[in-house]
């Protein structure tokens, strides 16, 4: 199993939109390496959800992968805000997968508490803020489930 740290905003979709739907599928994606982590992940993964643009910025939850990378549809829908029009049906370019909820953490772990913790100053959230999708190491995502089950 890897782990994962993925980014929503929660006015657009918060960790509470998750627990209503059970599933969702997880779109709109349109960075290259993000997506690329999309591809990367498989069927019981599992993913720390992160508000981000949020006040405070916080690791909220936690969801798991139940479906692989397919073809986002929204890149080939106009009235989509991700629409995209040079991908092609026969060549898509963005990819989403399928993710369930699993909790809501008792504590959330804030950006500005992450970044005091030694023990994650090598996590990508801290290197490359603005990426939506990124791997976390086990000993982070352990370090992390320590932190919000207290």
């Amino acid at each position: 199993m890897r782990t994962w740290l993925m980014k929503s905003e929660p006015d657009v979709f918060s960790i509470l939109h998750l627990a209503a739907q059970h599933v969702a599928g997880w779109d709109g994606v349109r960075n290259y390496q993000a997506r690329n982590f999309l591809r990367m992940m498989r069927k019981g993964d599992r993913a720390l959800f992160y508000h981000s643009n949020a006040h405070p910025p916080a690791i909220v939850g936690m969801i798991e992968i139940v479906q692989e990378a397919y073809p986002d549809s929204t890149q080939f829908d106009p009235a989509s805000d991700h629409f995209d029009p040079a991908s092609k049906r026969e060549a898509p370019r963005w990819d989403q997968v399928d993710v369930k909820f699993l909790k809501v953490f008792g504590r959330e772990l804030s950006l500005e508490e992450i970044r005091q913790i030694p023990q994650l100053q090598n996590m990508l959230l801290l290197k490359r803020p603005r990426l939506s999708i990124q791997p976390v190491t086990p000993e982070e995502w352990n370090f992390i489930l320590k932190r919000v089950q207290d």
